[in-house]
């Protein structure tokens, strides 16, 4: 049986975190919080569950392409 529900994003996948706007990869769970980097990397913050959504298209489409002219300015 679907579920209309949506499910959180999982470890290693992109999310928002709707309380800041910030946009990040999860990185984990500690206690009643998700950790979340930036994409372009630097310290993690902590969201509440609740607040950490799945990207809709076009916010994964700008993410993803942030992440790849990083690497290319990086060299990799």
């Amino acid at each position: 049986m679907a579920s209309n529900q949506q499910t959180r994003p999982g470890i290693g996948e992109l999310a928002k975190d709707t309380a800041s706007g910030r946009i990040g990869v999860v990185m984990g769970e500690v206690g009643a919080r998700v950790q979340i980097r930036p994409v372009g990397g630097g310290v993690e913050w902590d969201a509440l569950p609740d607040n950490v959504v799945a990207l809709t298209a076009r916010e994964e489409l700008t993410a993803r392409l942030a992440i790849k002219n990083g690497n290319s300015r990086d060299g990799l």
